[in-house]
């Protein structure tokens, strides 16, 4: 069997994001749990033009064929103003382009989610919109849901300096590949009907 491919899409253009750090961290944890990863980071959200305007077909494309082999996909975005910031919806987006697929958008596919905000306001209502649109993509939000405040200052050089939420990130990569393994081994087992 191969090793399940665990796609992360999140973060900020900001260089040293809290959330492409909590994102590299919960990639790192499916990576050592035996997941092959990619990272899509703040630096290529940031480049994404809005999705169907003029180059978006192009520069897109590596994202797309990253998730059409994905086995599960790991979702990072800041609480702005109460909801998923726009580069992350904008990548999101691009997930219409599987329409059309034999998998459509991530159907079946196990997906971890993460919020990061400076505060504790807006990480609940921004993982409640992250789980409704992975729904609408029939994607399987994991069980753990990482709600990160970010205002301690808790993240300095890609480490985690929170155990609670160090332990919250390692959770959601471990939840991932366990169901991504699970999906690779019996696909029935996640299928949407």
């Amino acid at each position: 069997m191969s090793k399940p491919l665990i796609v992360g899409i999140g973060g900020t253009p900001k260089p040293g994001s809290t959330t492409e750090q909590a994102l590299r961290l919960a990639l790192d944890a499916a990576a050592a749990a035996g997941a092959d990863t990619q990272l899509f980071g703040g630096n290529h959200l940031a480049a994404l033009p809005l999705y169907l305007t003029e180059g978006s077909d192009t520069a897109g494309a590596e994202m797309i064929a990253a998730i059409r082999k994905a086995d599960g996909i790991i979702l990072a975005t800041p609480g702005y103003h109460g909801t998923i910031s726009g580069a992350v919806k904008n990548a999101i987006d691009y997930i219409e382009e599987t329409a059309r697929d034999a998998r459509v958008y991530l159907d079946g596919l196990p997906v971890g989610l993460i919020v990061t905000a400076y505060g504790w306001q807006a990480t609940g209502s921004t993982l409640a919109t992250m789980r409704s649109i992975v729904h609408a993509l029939r994607g399987w939000p994991t069980p753990l849901g990482a709600a990160i405040n970010t205002s301690g200052g808790i993240f300095t050089d890609g480490e985690c300096t929170d155990p609670a939420a160090a332990n919250q990130l390692a959770m959601v990569g471990r939840q991932v590949m366990t169901f991504a393994r699970l999906h690779q081994v019996d696909p029935t087992a996640t299928e949407t009907v």
